[in-house]
């Protein structure tokens, strides 16, 4: 067997070897591609969503503060009814 294994057979075995592991590291290139371009997409839609939550968190924010002036306000009139009431009922008990 060994009679049968030349320096041509064995640099033709090399050179395949080679050969095969080029193609095979042109495949990786091609798939880190993909990988590249699938990231950006991920992160613009990371962002995209981001600044929809952000705005959606403001709109919620607005809602509660408009919601905290206008409890405020009914707060302070029931207490000036409730100081005008009182001294009018002091009034006509003296």
């Amino acid at each position: 067997m060994r009679q049968s294994w030349s320096d041509d057979r064995l640099d033709d075995l090399n050179k395949r070897v080679d050969d095969g592991f080029a193609r095979v590291d042109g495949q990786f290139a091609r798939v880190d591609a993909q990988f590249a371009r699938l990231d950006s997409k991920i992160d613009a839609a990371a962002a995209e969503l981001r600044q929809e939550m952000q705005m959606g968190f403001h709109q919620v924010n607005s809602r509660f503060n408009a919601m905290q002036q206008t409890m405020i306000r009914i707060g302070g009139g029931l207490i000036g009814v409730l100081i005008a009431a009182g001294a009018g009922l002091i009034a006509t008990q003296l």
